[in-house]
C-alpha cells in the first residue's frame, strides 16, 4: 500500500514539473513574441518619423536623417538576406558572424547621427557631415557586398539546380515517348501493310498459287525471283573485336 501511494506521490510530482516546465517555455514564447512586436512597431514608428523629418527639416536636421534612414534601410535588408538563407546555406554563418561585427560600427554611427539630431551647434554638425557620410559609404558598401555575395550564390545554386532538373525532364520525355521510335525502327522504307478483307488473302493466294505454277511450267531456267545461294564466310577473313576469341582455323593444333 505504501508503495502504491509513493508511485502516484511521484506521478504527481513528475506532472506538477511537467506542467510548470511547458508553462514557463509558453510564457518565454509569447514575452519573445511580444518583444518582436514592440521592436518591430518601434523601428517602424522611428523609420516614419526620420522620413517626415528628412522632407520636413531641410538643413543639417534632415541631412542627418537621411543619413539615418539609408543606414538603417541598407543594415536591415543586409540582415533579412543572410539570416533567410542561412536556414539553407550553412556556408553563410561566417557572414552572418562578419555581419554582426559591423553591426557594432552601424549601432555606433547610428547612436552618434541620433546624438547630434539634438546639438544645438549647426555649424559644427555641418562641418563634421562629410566625415558621417563616409563612414556611412563605408558601412553601406561593406553592407551591400555581403548582401549581394548571398544573394549571387542562392541564385547560381538555383540556377544548377533548374539545369540538373531541366536535363532530367528531358531523359523522361524521351522515354515516355518510346513508342515513336520503335515504329520509326520497324520499317522505314517499307510501305504500310494494308488491312486485309476476310476472304481475299485466299483469293489472293489461289490466284499466286496459279501464276506461279504457270511460270515453273514454262520455265526451263532457275526462277529469277529465287534468292541466291548463301555462302559461307571465311572465319579468317571476319573482324575481330576485343571480347571476342580469335576463330579456330582448321589443322590448328592446341
Amino acid at each position: 500500500m505504501e508503495a502504491a501511494v509513493a508511485v502516484f506521490g511521484l506521478l504527481f510530482v513528475l506532472f506538477v514539473l511537467a506542467g510548470v516546465f511547458v508553462t514557463v517555455k509558453a510564457v518565454k514564447a509569447a514575452k519573445a513574441g511580444v518583444d518582436r512586436t514592440v521592436a518591430q512597431a518601434r523601428r517602424t514608428v522611428e523609420d516614419t518619423t526620420l522620413r517626415a523629418r528628412q522632407f520636413a527639416q531641410p538643413g543639417v536636421v534632415g541631412e542627418l536623417a537621411q543619413l539615418r534612414l539609408s543606414l538603417r534601410t541598407s543594415m536591415r535588408a543586409t540582415q533579412e538576406a543572410l539570416h533567410s538563407g542561412s536556414s539553407e546555406d550553412a556556408s553563410l554563418s561566417e557572414a552572418i558572424g562578419l555581419f554582426e561585427r559591423l553591426s557594432v560600427h552601424g549601432h555606433d554611427l547610428d547612436d552618434e547621427l541620433k546624438r547630434l539630431e539634438r546639438e544645438p551647434d549647426r555649424a559644427t554638425i555641418a562641418a563634421r557631415l562629410p566625415e558621417f557620410r563616409e563612414r556611412l559609404e563605408r558601412i553601406t558598401h561593406s553592407a551591400e557586398s555581403l548582401r549581394w555575395a548571398a544573394r549571387d550564390r542562392a541564385r547560381k545554386f538555383a540556377d544548377d539546380d533548374l539545369a540538373s532538373l531541366s536535363d532530367q525532364i528531358d531523359v523522361e520525355s524521351g522515354a515516355l515517348r518510346h513508342w515513336t521510335r520503335a515504329e520509326g525502327a520497324a520499317d522505314p522504307l517499307g510501305e504500310p501493310v494494308q488491312e486485309r478483307r476476310p476472304g481475299q488473302g485466299q483469293g489472293q493466294g489461289q490466284g499466286a498459287a496459279g501464276q506461279a505454277s504457270a511460270g515453273s511450267a514454262g520455265s526451263w531456267g532457275p526462277d529469277s525471283e529465287d534468292p541466291p545461294a548463301i555462302t559461307a564466310q571465311d572465319p579468317r577473313t571476319q573482324p575481330s573485336y576485343p571480347w571476342q576469341k580469335a576463330p579456330r582455323t582448321e589443322g590448328t593444333t592446341t
